[in-house]
Formats: structure tokens, sequence, C-alpha cells
């Protein structure tokens, strides 16, 4: 249903005064609370568990047991708790250990506030949000959906889309437009194409039909 409590936002960054400047512009943002900080990553392990929290912004530098190990602990003890990393840069064994740590994306330190927030807002609300070169690297790793429409036989893909991707998925394939979802699923149009997107990128397919076709024939939404 539509939200009326605030985000609620948890920093993991060791260097304080990033830390300071990103938690006072995300608390001008109407909608987004920072409830809690850490700077390394085993407080912000022991942190997930004892703060009501919708997102964690984690630096991938950190110190002691690092960023990628933080992002795989959190998510063993928070498997639903979305995970935004944040990294100086975006090289291919990077995006595919924060692929494999279950990361919901990530984004460059040098990005505009607006898109942070955007990002932020994204991940909560269940979908990703990769670069064109991470979108690659999904794509490497669970393989080209594109095979499905081969004639050869259909290869059984590992599913990479959140619980959210695959709700609006299923909603896709039933027929249901971008309006019908949006109400069903209590969330904005404007969401529920940000998903769309994102669903297409990540199967690698030129439109709904493809998605929905690959999303029935990989057993991940019933007929």
């Amino acid at each position: 249903m539509n939200r009326s409590e605030p985000l609620h936002i948890m920093l993991v960054e060791d260097d304080e005064l990033f830390r300071l400047g990103l938690s006072t512009r995300l608390q001008q943002e109407d909608g987004l609370e920072v409830v809690a900080e850490a700077e390394d990553g085993e407080t912000a392990v022991e942190l997930v568990i004892r703060h009501p929290l919708d997102v964690v912004v984690l630096d991938v530098g950190l110190p002691g047991i690092g960023g990628i190990e933080a992002c795989c602990q959190i998510k063993q003890k928070r498997p639903e708790l979305p995970v935004l990393a944040l990294t100086s840069h975006s090289q291919k064994p990077l995006i595919t250990r924060l692929i494999k740590a279950k990361a919901q994306g990530y984004c460059l330190k040098g990005i505009g506030a607006e898109n942070l927030i955007l990002a932020i807002r994204s991940v909560a609300a269940g979908a990703s949000w990769w670069d064109r070169v991470a979108t690659q690297e999904l794509q490497s790793a669970f393989g080209s959906a594109r095979t499905t429409f081969n004639s050869m036989p259909v290869k059984e893909l590992e599913n990479p889309l959140t619980c959210r991707e695959q709700e609006i998925l299923a909603l896709l394939a039933s027929g249901k437009g971008n309006k019908e979802i949006a109400e069903i699923l209590y969330i904005t149009p404007g969401t529920v194409r940000v998903h769309v997107h994102t669903i297409l990128q990540k199967l690698d397919v030129r439109d709904r039909a493809q998605a929905a076709a690959i999303a029935l024939q990989q057993g991940w939404v019933s007929p």
C-alpha cells in the first residue's frame, strides 16, 4: 500500500565527512530518514537487526570485513532488505561480486544527489539500480534470455529478478497494463515503469511479450 511513513535508511561509510554530508542531504528530502549510521561492516551487520530499515546505503571500500562481505552478511540476516552499494569505480570484477552478494545495485560516489535519491527510492520499492556495464554483467551471469526464442531447447536460467519484479512480471504475463498493475500493488504507474524497464534490461529482451514468454517457459510464473 502507499507509504505514509518515511523510508528508513542506514548509511555505512567510513569517511566521516562524506557520511555527514550525505546524511544531511538525505534528511532534507521529504520521505527519507537516516535512522542508523555505521563506519564499518561489522557494526552495520549488528545494526540491521536493531533498527526497522527499508534500505541500506553501503560503501564498498569499508575497513574490517569490507563492503562485499558486509552485504553478504546483511542479506543473510535480512534477505528482504535492499542494499545499494556506493563505489568509486565500476570495474566488472566488482560488479560480479556485488551481484553474487545480492546487492540491489550500486551508485558511483560522484553521482548527483537527485539520482542517488532516485536510486534509493527505486531499490526500496523493489527495483534494481544498475548501469549499462553492470547490466551486461547481469546478462553474462544469468545467460542471455534470448536463447528462449531460438529453435534450440530452452536453456534453464537462474532467476535474476527481485520479488517485486517477479510480481510485476507475473501481472504482465496475465495481460495487465501499467495502470492496472499499479492499482493491484498499491504503487504508482511511474514505479511500475521503472520496474518494467529493469525487467527488460535484466532479461535482455525488447518488450513485455518476450519477458512474459520467458517467465512462463522458465516456470517463474504460472500460466
